[in-house]
């Protein structure tokens, strides 16, 4: 398998990829992190469309997310709008890479998860994943946008046989298709001991939510990535697709830094309008 790439520069967070059985690889994954204000944002990709556009589309919205963090688009406007804006500028991009492309279609899904001071929001496309787990117990999961999950809710089929459904590779959503997405959003309040786990199909399809939830809880993380990755790709075999995972965990420490932030902002804000009042 190729070497996991981990993220070195988000503390409590660690990230990698490998191509399982596949020739290329069409997951992509950053993870960024804003050391003034402690906020991050990791997103995951899993690209489509053959002939190459697979590896076009994912890194497309990679790229995007690079762009709007580093242009600060996150600072100004309220998580789920930043997340929206992202999915959308991801799509619109993926649509610009598409032209004059002969015999392919760059498409992708993404998950998406911002973490700024005590609440955490995300916001998919497609059948890539999140799951949020605290203490080892899964508090839930995004639901894929596939044939597969619309029978599951119809009744025809078990949630535990989604990954080996035939319809699970049918999405009914992603970037990149002639119409704007809709983007499905989920948000949490912050607390130590909780883990989320991003990940494309090619780990959940091989991985349990137990064996997810065992990976978030390990004391080490990276270790922790390793062995998922490296499970995934051997229980995929030579025929597995790429698989891609991001692991984060909310620590005691990280939580308390986020409410003595918070204090000092509302003191600061405090001290700011007593001035002015003197002022006056």
């Amino acid at each position: 398998m190729d070497q996991p790439i981990e993220s070195q520069a988000v503390p409590s967070v660690v990230a990698g990829r490998a191509r399982g059985g596949r020739p290329t690889q069409q997951d992509e994954l950053v993870c960024l992190h804003d050391a003034a204000t402690d906020a991050r944002l990791l997103v995951l990709a899993d690209g489509m469309g053959g002939d190459g556009a697979g590896e076009l589309a994912a890194a497309g919205v990679v790229e995007i997310a690079r762009r709007l963090w580093s242009q600060g688009h996150w600072r100004g406007q309220p998580g789920p709008l930043f997340l929206e804006e992202l999915c959308q500028a991801a799509h619109a991009e993926l649509r610009r890479r598409g032209e004059g492309l002969a015999g392919a279609e760059p498409h992708s899904t993404v998950v998406a998860l911002l973490l700024r001071g005590r609440r955490a929001c995300w916001a998919h496309v497609g059948d890539s994943r999140l799951y949020r787990f605290r203490h080892g117990r899964c508090l839930g999961r995004t639901r894929d946008h596939s044939v597969a999950q619309r029978k599951v809710e119809r009744g025809e089929l078990q949630a535990e046989a989604v990954a080996t459904d035939v319809t699970q590779h049918m999405l009914l959503r992603g970037l990149g298709g002639p119409q704007p997405p809709q983007v499905e959003h989920g948000f949490a309040a912050l607390r130590p001991g909780q883990a989320f786990v991003l990940c494309s199909d090619g780990v959940w399809e091989r991985l349990s939510t137990d064996e997810l939830a065992s990976a978030a809880r390990r004391r080490n993380q990276r270790r922790a990535l390793h062995d998922a990755l490296r499970l995934a790709v051997e229980r995929g075999g030579e025929d597995g697709d790429n698989v891609s995972l991001i692991l984060a965990r909310i620590g005691w420490m990280q939580w308390w830094r986020s409410r003595v932030r918070r204090w000092w902002s509302v003191l600061a804000r405090g001290s700011a309008a007593h001035q002015a009042d003197a002022v006056a």
